[in-house]
């Protein structure tokens, strides 16, 4: 079957049937799974086997970047926050860029062996302490040093046969809002977003990412509508003006940002139009519901194409075979030394 336009969640540590059904229908094309969906290594192989019994093709994800934002903890390695690698970086660039990059394998090696596709980071927008959301997600303050460190984390990634998806495009660290629970706005200029957020996410395009992730948060400057529903920013800027081939992402349409410009179907439409490749639909499973009984988005071979590439290339190395080898032991010890 090939892979739908919405990538969906499921409320608990095993599928109920309803939730078996709506990942079988032809619009599904993914699964993201949340720290809910997450007990142990032995219950989180049993959940992915099943999905994967059901529609082997699908891409599975998960928001597991280190800090404060990683699903699965207990039976993990625990990922510092990426700031911290922003912090070795100012005192020796060589070791920071090495370290990033096995960080970055470290951490998506370990959710190979669980056959999860993709783990959606690294982080490019600017840290520092403006964003309430960002934060220490963020590897940086400097747009220079985010694309560099930025770019070892998306080697490191590719190390472990896993595609990196960079966000929040075009960036989401110069507005104090959460788009979780606010309607983030920044009302610079494009040139001024050009000479600063933006350079990462260029760098990263020219260095050949295959992902990206939009902001829910509105450029009033450039268009009305939040970039993940934009047009503009989609297909206008990321797509022709900064060269982007790869497969784009929305943010989840269900966060209060998203929820404020329509209903369930119409943002599932708007952003299909802006030109997004998978739609994140999470955390309110009734839309799901809404949306799959009357959603026919027609089948896009150039959007197939883009979604295939995401898929994870590796095999599934055991986790016991994985930290035995002499790069998992010499990460683990310069990242909890860094920890400290």
């Amino acid at each position: 079957m090939a892979l739908g336009c919405l990538m969906i969640d499921i409320q608990g540590l095993e599928l109920l049937n309803e939730e078996a059904e709506r990942l079988q229908h032809s619009q599904v094309g993914g699964l993201i799974l949340f720290a809910r969906n997450y007990q142990s290594p032995v219950q989180l192989q049993a959940l992915i086997t099943e999905v994967r019994a059901l529609r082997p093709e699908l891409l599975i994800g998960v928001d597991h970047e280190g800090g404060r934002v990683q699903r699965f903890r207990e039976g993990f390695t625990l990922i510092p926050p990426a700031a911290r690698l922003g912090e070795l970086y100012d005192q020796d660039q060589a070791a920071a860029l090495e370290l990033a990059r096995d960080w970055a394998w470290l951490l998506a090696a370990e959710l190979r062996a669980f056959d999860i596709d993709l783990s959606f980071a690294p982080v490019l927008d600017l840290g520092g302490p403006l964003s309430r959301v960002i934060g220490n997600r963020a590897l940086h303050e400097a747009p220079q040093a985010i694309a560099a460190l930025g770019e070892a984390w998306m080697l490191g990634m590719q190390d472990a046969g896993m595609a990196a998806v960079g966000k929040h495009f075009p960036g989401h660290g110069s507005v104090a809002e959460d788009s979780h629970l606010e309607f983030p706005v920044d009302a610079r200029a494009l040139y001024e977003m050009e000479a600063c957020d933006l350079q990462p996410f260029r760098q990263l395009i020219d260095a050949g990412l295959p992902g990206m992730m939009l902001a829910h948060v509105i450029y009033p400057a450039v268009d009305h509508r939040p970039a993940g529903f934009s047009r503009v920013w989609v297909h206008e800027l990321l797509r022709e003006r900064y060269g982007f081939a790869g497969a784009v992402f929305t943010d989840d349409l269900s966060m209060m940002a998203a929820t404020r410009i329509a209903e369930p179907l119409a943002r599932v439409t708007m952003a299909l139009e802006a030109g997004c490749d998978m739609l994140l639909l999470c955390n309110r499973p009734q839309d799901v519901a809404e949306v799959l009984a009357v959603l026919d988005a027609p089948h896009d071979t150039d959007r197939e194409a883009r979604l295939q590439a995401m898929r994870a290339t590796s095999p599934c190395v055991p986790l016991h075979e994985l930290r035995a080898s002499a790069r998992f032991q010499s990460t683990l010890a310069r990242m909890q030394a860094l920890a400290v």
